[in-house]
């Protein structure tokens, strides 16, 4: 029997993990805004889930919920970071309000519950923390930049974070989604005010996510099943059709440049006469 806590528990793959858990017997910390869309489960599980009402962007908030958690269950085997949300704008349309809030949430909100688990995670010597990215943490799209930047620095602190806590015996999972069916670019999202300059290309990429194949979630809560029980699981993993491929061709391309410019690279880097 595992101890799971779980932000952005409400909808999307954070419901569906939270479900996955406790349908197998674990117990489950999930957290929400509003604790009242968690009621189905705490009616279906009872005891096996508490339900916690936090903004993940509360830092004091954040760390009273993983005490509770713990002290109700005495320990914390997985700690899942499923809280965030997409900005939609170009970068030139986001203002400052979206910029700091979609920062503040996804990455900070992020930041904070590693933190508060962290002691005790060390404590155990045991433990594995999954961050959810985004295959937008490893390329970036137009009319998404500030989410992009989010999930970026949530790819750089992670991997960081893994080679820190290795000897403590906590592991580090970033789980980068495709396009699924979510509520991410629905009601949860937030939209810049739009500039006429960018219509083309806002139009260009509405085509492009119009065409996207999306997965089921449901189907992805197997796959956390097992990952969370590997006892070496990957630091990265992908998820959905096509994406391994859409990524090998952007990490190929970025090769390809490098190399092409590698002698203006090395030029850069020659040493300064003695």
């Amino acid at each position: 029997m595992k101890v799971w806590f779980v932000t952005g528990s409400s909808r999307g793959f954070g419901h569906v993990w939270v479900e996955a858990a406790l349908k197998r017997g674990d117990k489950v910390a999930a957290t929400a805004r509003n604790v009242k869309t968690l009621d189905s489960l705490v009616e279906a599980y009872g005891d096996n889930i508490l339900p916690l009402a936090l903004d993940v962007t509360d830092k004091g908030a954040v760390d009273s919920a993983v005490r509770r958690a713990h002290e109700r269950f005495g320990k914390l085997d997985i700690v899942i970071n499923n809280a965030g949300y997409g900005l939609f704008g170009g970068i030139e349309e986001v203002n400052e309000a979206q910029a700091r809030a979609q920062i503040e949430t996804n990455v900070f909100g992020a930041l904070w519950v590693t933190q508060a688990v962290l002691p005790i995670l060390r404590a155990q010597r045991s433990g594995h923390i999954i961050q959810v990215s985004s295959i937008g943490g490893v390329n970036a799209f137009p009319n998404l930049g500030l989410y992009h930047a989010s999930k970026w620095a949530l790819e750089g602190f992670s991997q960081s974070l893994a080679a820190e806590v290795r000897d403590f015996g906590i592991k580090v999972t970033l789980i980068e989604p495709g396009g699924y069916t979510t509520d991410w670019g629905g009601s949860s999202a937030v939209h810049a005010d739009p500039l006429p300059a960018y219509e083309k290309l806002r139009e260009a990429h509405q085509a492009r996510r119009a065409t996207m194949r999306r997965g089921d979630p449901e189907a992805t809560a197997p796959v956390v099943l097992e990952l969370v029980d590997m006892t070496d699981p990957p630091l990265r993993i992908l998820f959905g059709s096509g994406v391994v491929a859409m990524i090998r061709s952007e990490y190929e391309s970025r090769l390809e440049v490098w190399k092409k410019f590698s002698d203006l690279s090395e030029r850069a880097a020659q040493l300064a006469p003695a």
